[in-house]
């Protein structure tokens, strides 16, 4: 029985980059996750947990499984990344794919195991033989991304793709690209006058 019916919605890439502009990216001095400085910082959780930017991002995430990432294959049975980054992106994806009378599933890789419960490393409703693509809010070099996937696939799962919010264009796509997997971000650095 279908609870909702499909909804037509466009994707305002526009309306998100000016998001981006306005309330994630910062100047300073600022060390990356990858132990990297940085002069600039796309502080992307004022983004990923702010309601009008979420549904943005979930729009382009869909479209970009749509039109660009899987080429042609049947929509991935789930998406999911990194906790607690790839997290709000999730819900996004999965709330605005219900909206659009898509069944998709959305999954969380910890870090760590609890220790207790069922002391897994991903969580959500996936398995071997599923089909996933990994999200994440900013690649700089892939390592969280690939931390990942290598998870993901422990479980037997197949991984078809990274999408991200931003790339700042600092290594993460060649390194995907050499290990097979397609990557296709919502934006560059390039998109925000950085170079």
């Amino acid at each position: 029985m279908r609870l909702y019916s499909p909804l037509r919605i466009m994707y305002d890439r526009e309306h998100l980059r000016a998001l981006i502009l306005e309330k994630s990216l910062k100047f300073g001095d600022f060390t990356l996750a990858s132990g990297k400085k940085a002069t600039y910082y796309l502080d992307c959780r004022q983004i990923t947990l702010d309601s009008i930017s979420a549904k943005l991002i979930g729009e382009g995430i869909l479209d970009a499984l749509k039109n660009d990432v899987l080429k042609n294959n049947a929509m991935p049975h789930a998406v999911g990344g990194m906790a607690i980054g790839a997290d709000p992106i999730t819900a996004a994806v999965i709330t605005v794919a219900a909206y659009q009378g898509m069944p998709l599933k959305g999954f969380m890789v910890r870090k760590q195991t609890k220790g207790h419960g069922t002391d897994r490393f991903v969580e959500g409703p996936i398995g071997a033989g599923d089909r996933v693509v990994i999200v994440e809010d900013v690649i700089t070099t892939g390592g969280s991304s690939l931390e990942a996937i290598e998870k993901v696939e422990a479980l037997g799962v197949k991984v078809e793709g990274v999408i991200a919010i931003i790339d700042r264009l600092e290594g993460g796509r060649e390194m995907f690209e050499t290990k097979g997997y397609a990557f296709h971000p919502l934006f560059t650095v390039r998109d925000f006058g950085i170079s």
